[in-house]
């Protein structure tokens, strides 16, 4: 998978930052260095003021560019003010069984945490409104979006736990009463269902208007298949065990894989649903990366 890396991109491996220990400081770490980075990035010029400034579109009204920027940039950005670019965004995370798996010491859960609590402080420093779902089968806790909900979603991801098996089915149909507000909605899962399904669950939030941001979490065990020793492989939220010789599979199931893969880009493409693979052994600076971007697709099309 190509990734994106920014400058300070060291500080945010998935396996050092499992030894900070506090979600708080591991988010600020991720989210200082890749503002920062970003900063210094070619991609977006050296001056963006995140919360107040943006890009420079055809048809915009010119009135607004800040011209002292563009004489010290030679880029056109518009002033943005805070009514502009506020929004309602909640993080959506998948604590089903499935979630636990993790082959490299950071479980697809974990990482799903981290990639929650980074761009919840980094929407906050946007002086977005920020809410938390958590679901399985069901909606298992629920933060409704406000200024000052940072603290108590980072308390919320910090105390998970994955009890049951997952349906994104249901708990996305109720999330979809919730959500009467137009916003922006991530949902990090590992999306063990099929694409049409995972599509037509989901929907229900796309017609509400809301903005849909898709980061699918997976272990690097699951993409490459790089077992070699016949053994019994356990499903995680069934409990079946299940023999298998993986020099006989290997080629078969990574095609498969990859053809799903293809399948969910595709179908969240054609619901103008972002979609983006996470392997859990990736920086996050390329999550927030990736974020940043679909939200800046996001403000285009609004």
């Amino acid at each position: 998978m190509e990734q994106h890396s920014l400058p300070g991109a060291r500080f945010v491996d998935p396996k050092v930052l499992a030894r900070i220990g506090n979600l708080e400081l591991l988010a600020k770490t991720v989210v200082d260095g890749f503002i920062n980075g970003l900063h210094r990035s070619p991609y977006f010029g050296a001056s963006v003021d995140f919360a107040e400034h943006r890009g420079y579109m055809p048809g915009d009204d010119i009135r607004r560019v800040d011209w002292k920027l563009f004489a010290r940039t030679d880029r056109y950005y518009l002033k943005e003010y805070e009514a502009d670019t506020n929004a309602n965004f909640s993080v959506i995370l998948d604590i089903s069984k499935s979630m636990t798996f993790g082959s490299r010491g950071v479980s697809k859960l974990e990482y799903g945490k981290y990639v929650c609590a980074c761009l919840a402080y980094f929407a906050q420093k946007q002086r977005d409104r920020i809410g938390c779902i958590t679901f399985d089968s069901d909606i298992v806790t629920h933060i409704p979006p406000s200024a000052k909900h940072l603290e108590r979603v980072l308390h919320t991801l910090d105390r998970v736990k994955s009890e049951r098996k997952g349906d994104l089915k249901v708990p996305m149909q109720k999330m979809a009463e919730h959500f009467g507000r137009r916003g922006i909605l991530l949902i990090v899962s590992d999306l063990y269902e099929d694409p049409e399904a995972v599509v037509d669950a989901i929907k229900p939030l796309r017609f509400r208007g809301n903005d849909i941001i898709v980061f699918h979490v997976m272990d690097p065990a699951e993409i490459e298949f790089t077992f070699d020793e016949a053994s019994s492989f356990q499903d995680l939220e069934t409990g079946e065990q299940i023999p298998v010789v993986p020099s006989a599979l290997a080629d078969e199931y990574r095609r498969l894989v990859q053809e799903h893969i293809a399948a969910l880009s595709s179908r969240m493409s054609q619901n103008r649903v972002d979609y983006a693979l996470l392997n859990t052994a990736t920086p996050l600076d390329y999550a927030l990366f990736k974020y940043l971007s679909a939200r800046q697709r996001l403000s285009r099309v609004r």
